[in-house]
């Protein structure tokens, strides 16, 4: 039985013909950049994380830089980032000219360990981006208090938890602002790139519109220096049909990750930590084992596919080689869960007998 780790083919098979029409509405309209299904979208996501502004954009990378840009970020500024991520997270940051800061995670969640963030904020910190790793939300009631104290702006990495919940509520609305990625693997996923800014700061929310389009408000006449970052008509149109859908698919990922933790606890393998106010939605089922390269073999030799997120912490890139790109490069735990981590298949196309494959191959090494 072949598993694969990520089966997009059957996931947009599943909407066939509704982005059919979909398609056929775009093209019927003669729009194809900000017209009325970017309008729609931007409208019907606002309403999904409960905030007043969604601002469609190309990718959740600009997404991030966008914000930081309507903020003022820039040369000479420092961003808390956290060493357990993504590298985009780190790249929204150093785009704006402003140094990424590394604070370890939490290693039972993952994610960016509020206890630690005190200690690295200095005069020239402006601003904290905590991820919701894997579609688990960070600590944001803690990241927030810290962030009043000091008086800085907090942009959450909500790429991988669109409809992950901290206290009841959804992601996208917790911090300042936040940056989603809607690129075809996410569990709200487009076909093709796209991005999204979420934020109930009507300020911010003018800016970005305006920095997405050139630093346009009037065409021709440019007011900023801004970028070509819009989310196309026809990837907003097939992210108007799967939206939808995405609460009835992250409740399936919740039943495979609850079948994995109720089998796998106990076992060699470190299940990740649910804690009382998180709700995930599990865009990855990241699990920790020592014998991380037998059990990544094992899977391979059955067809069960598995892939590592992230091999390379963003502190050891070659890209942030220079001492002048970031300010410590001390990241023990973060190496530590780049050595140990594998993820495991999860989504709405994999059946009961799957997981159940998945978990046997797991509990054989």
């Amino acid at each position: 039985m072949r598993i694969p780790f990520l089966d997009l083919k059957s996931i947009n098979l599943s909407y066939r013909n509704d982005l059919h029409s979909a398609l056929d509405r775009v093209l019927d309209s003669g729009s194809f950049i900000l017209g009325k299904e970017t309008d729609s979208f931007e409208k019907e996501f606002a309403i999904y994380c409960n905030v007043n502004h969604c601002i469609g954009v190309a990718n959740g990378l600009e997404a991030l830089h966008l914000v930081l840009l309507a903020w003022g970020v820039g040369q000479g500024d420092e961003v808390i980032v956290p060493s357990n991520t993504f590298i985009a997270t780190w790249l929204a940051v150093s785009y704006t000219g402003a140094i990424p800061v590394a604070v370890e995670p939490d290693p039972a969640t993952y994610n960016i360990d509020p206890s630690r963030i005190e200690a690295a904020i200095t005069p020239r910190t402006r601003a904290i981006i905590p991820v919701h790793l894997y579609g688990q939300p960070a600590d944001m009631d803690c990241i927030m208090v810290i962030a009043e104290k000091y008086g800085l702006k907090v942009l959450e990495d909500a790429a991988q938890a669109h409809g992950a919940r901290y206290q009841g509520k959804k992601t996208g609305g917790l911090g300042h602002a936040a940056g989603f990625s809607f690129y075809p693997g996410k569990n709200l996923g487009a076909l093709g790139d796209g991005g999204a800014v979420t934020t109930d700061d009507p300020d911010v929310a003018d800016r970005i519109r305006m920095l997405r389009n050139y630093g346009s408000r009037i065409k021709y006449r440019c007011e900023a220096k801004g970028i070509n970052s819009r989310l196309d008509e026809l990837q907003a149109a097939f992210l108007r049909v799967k939206l939808p859908h995405l609460d009835a698919d992250n409740a399936r990922r919740k039943m495979i990750a609850k079948r994995y933790h109720q089998m796998l606890k106990g076992s060699s393998i470190i299940i990740p930590a649910v804690l009382h106010w998180a709700d995930p939605v599990w865009h990855l089922y990241v699990v920790r084992t020592k014998k991380r390269d037998d059990l990544k073999n094992k899977l391979d030799t059955l067809g069960i596919g598995s892939l590592i997120h992230y091999p390379i912490p963003p502190h050891m890139q070659e890209a942030y080689s220079s001492v002048d790109d970031i300010k410590n490069n001390a990241n023990p735990l973060a190496e530590q869960i780049a050595n140990e981590v594998i993820s495991l298949p999860i989504g709405s196309y994999l059946t009961d007998e799957q997981v159940d494959t998945v978990i046997e191959a797991c509990l054989a090494i």
